[in-house]
């Protein structure tokens, strides 16, 4: 194990770590010239599009320094804060991290808090500018703010550019002299255990031909086709039907041996049955009088689902299928939840947890692409903790403070004494001559505890917000203020007591569930106002006046009115005594009212639909 090293790349999204991985690729020789493309390593259609890496990429390399062969095993991971959770995967799999910043941008929100998350994990971190090629940027300058980030002297800070390969070579040189080789967790843990093989899950996918495939860091032993092997967590035993390495798409190896990164191809079918996080255990795990928590791999935090969205098949005949593909993306990508849910106009369907706005922009995207699925998704909402009286009848089961988690707007009790919501602190970098705009945010996100303190040329402004704030428009808000030049990042920070009410739509006197939110007290009138003036603009016109009510707090905040359509019952007449025509039309105003009492409104998945997309 003395000449592995394995690493990742943590950056800001859009400063080059899938271009440097490029180079890194070609300076190793792993890939042949004539085989190399633009953003090798992102391999979903999504990725290539937005120019954004979606998905961690693992890939084995073979360098030598000085005659001394080595072994790379790369990680390139996310730079999009709702992706953290796979970064933080991938630092629980390695021992070093190239903290990459674009000279061009300077430091920005999410380099600061990857950085963050790679010290917690005890990383070597190794600092880079990228973009030394672009001499009309102050790269000097950048290069001192990395250096006082990472406590060490400007000397040590590599000088690259992605675009040329320059300073490349150092890099690697760098990284076979920085980095530690891995250490057996066994040493670590103080376990007897000289026959124990263990590894670690830290993603998967799903192969039609091979079943369910396991991306997995050994760290003790060593495990090849054949073995049988226990995953821990959902208690299966299989065995193993092959086992190889990323370089970079699967190559087959005859073992998996410690230190390295690699897969297992397990041949089940059933995703339920592997667990990102999960521990692969030999056979003989069970010697010496050993128990699971004996030998059990510390695993990653929980994802934490924070934004939840609802999707409905846009054919109803196409539930089980929506089923069976969100069942295949969870595997490739564990940070989100799925439950059954039900919508009264749009029928079965499922709620998910997703970490933030774009990882449900993206799973949307990726249902229909991969799996030719189209479906309607609900407004994007977050959960409550709602205290109620202990005779509490409703869905959700109380905890023991007395409190039930509201996940969707329609089941917040019309009666409670006391509503949480859930908090995030926000750090945002920007210039400094941005910061007036940027304060100008103040008053219409719900900023609290705000705090600013210089960084170089840039400041960095701290405050503390509601979560629901973030996932409205929020990020589009802070670029339009800062013409693009700011960015932020943010992580939760508990719960606090809001002053919030449930916002009710009704259409000629009956309730659509489906539109209800929650929203704060402030801000009660526009969002009622707004809601109702969209409603209004997307349901169709009927033969009877449909009345469109958004009721809050026991009454109407906002009222809109969609007229009935008019025919005209005396277009036949010609001529004659007025009192003809009076007697038609009051005819037809009667028919009117008695329609009213009758009329209900169904508005149909398409009207929703475009009501949601607005």
């Amino acid at each position: 194990m003395e000449n592995i090293r394995n690493f990742c790349i943590i950056a800001h999204i859009d400063h080059g770590k899938s271009t440097l991985a490029d180079r890194l690729l070609e300076a190793t020789g792993t890939i042949e010239q004539r085989r190399m493309k633009s953003q090798y390593l992102d391999q979903l259609e999504l990725e290539r599009e937005r120019g954004i890496t979606i998905k961690m990429a693992p890939v084995r390399m073979s360098y030598s320094v000085n005659a001394q062969p080595y072994t790379f095993n790369l990680i390139d991971t996310p730079g999009h804060p709702d992706f953290g959770y796979e970064v933080s995967r991938a630092l629980a799999a390695v021992e070093g991290a190239i903290l990459l910043v674009d000279g061009t941008q300077g430091v920005q929100a999410q380099t600061l808090s990857n950085l963050h998350a790679a010290q917690k994990a005890g990383l070597t971190i190794i600092g880079a500018v990228n973009k030394v090629d672009l001499s009309m940027q102050d790269i000097e300058g950048v290069i001192d703010e990395v250096a006082l980030l990472i406590n060490q002297p400007r000397e040590r800070v590599h000088r690259l550019s992605g675009k040329t390969g320059e300073g490349v070579d150092g890099l690697l040189r760098d990284i076979a002299a920085t980095v530690p080789p891995p250490r057996k967790e066994v040493d670590r843990m103080r376990i007897d255990s000289a026959d124990v093989s263990r590894a670690l899950i830290f993603d998967s996918f799903y192969d039609d031909h091979r079943g369910i495939v396991a991306a997995v860091r050994m760290f003790d032993g060593s495990l090849k086709e054949g073995d049988v092997v226990f995953f821990a967590a959902v208690g299966e035993k299989i065995k193993i039907k092959e086992v190889g390495v990323f370089a970079p798409t699967m190559s087959k190896s005859n073992a998996l041996d410690e230190g390295n990164i690699g897969y297992i191809v397990t041949g089940l079918k059933d995703p339920h049955k592997i667990k990102i996080g999960d521990t692969v255990l030999g056979e003989r795990w069970k010697s010496q009088g050993r128990t699971l928590n004996d030998v059990v791999l510390p695993g990653y935090r929980e994802p934490n689902p924070v934004v939840f969205v609802s999707f409905f098949p846009d054919d109803p005949d196409e539930f089980e299928n929506l089923k069976k593909a969100l069942e295949r993306l969870k595997l490739n990508d564990s940070s989100f939840s799925f439950e059954p849910d039900f919508n009264e106009v749009l029928g079965r369907g499922f709620k998910g947890g997703f970490l933030g706005k774009l990882h449900f922009e993206i799973v949307s995207q990726r249902l229909e692409r991969e799996f030719n699925i189209a479906t309607v998704t609900s407004f994007p909402s977050v959960a409550y903790r709602v205290r109620v009286a202990r005779s509490y009848a409703g869905p959700h089961a109380l905890d023991e403070e007395g409190y039930v988690t509201i996940h969707n707007p329609k089941d917040l009790p019309e009666e409670f004494d006391e509503i949480l919501e859930p908090m995030i602190r926000v750090e945002i970098v920007s210039p400094a001559s941005l910061l007036g705009s940027i304060m100008g945010l103040q008053e219409s996100f719900r900023w609290q505890e705000l705090t600013t303190e210089s960084l170089g040329d840039r400041v960095l402004v701290h405050v503390r917000m509601p979560l629901s704030e973030l996932i409205s428009d929020f990020d589009d808000r802070l670029k339009s203020v800062s013409g693009g030049f700011a960015s932020f990042s943010y992580e939760d920070d508990g719960w606090q007591r809001g002053d919030l009410v449930r916002l009710d739509i009704w259409v000629a006197n009956e309730q659509v569930p489906g539109l209800s939110r929650i929203v704060p007290r402030q801000e009660l009138e526009r969002s009622a106002r707004s809601l109702a003036i969209r409603l209004k603009e997307v349901l169709p016109r009927q033969q009877f006046t449909q009345a469109i009510q958004a009721r809050a707090i026991g009454r109407v905040i906002a009222r809109e009115t969609i007229p009935a359509l008019r025919k005209d019952v005396t277009g036949y007449l010609y001529g004659g005594d007025r009192t003809r025509k009076m007697k038609l039309w009051k005819k037809q105003q009667k028919g009117k009212k008695k329609l009213l009492t009758m009329a209900r409104v169904r508005i149909n998945p398409t009207d929703f639909k475009k009501l949601l997309s607005k």
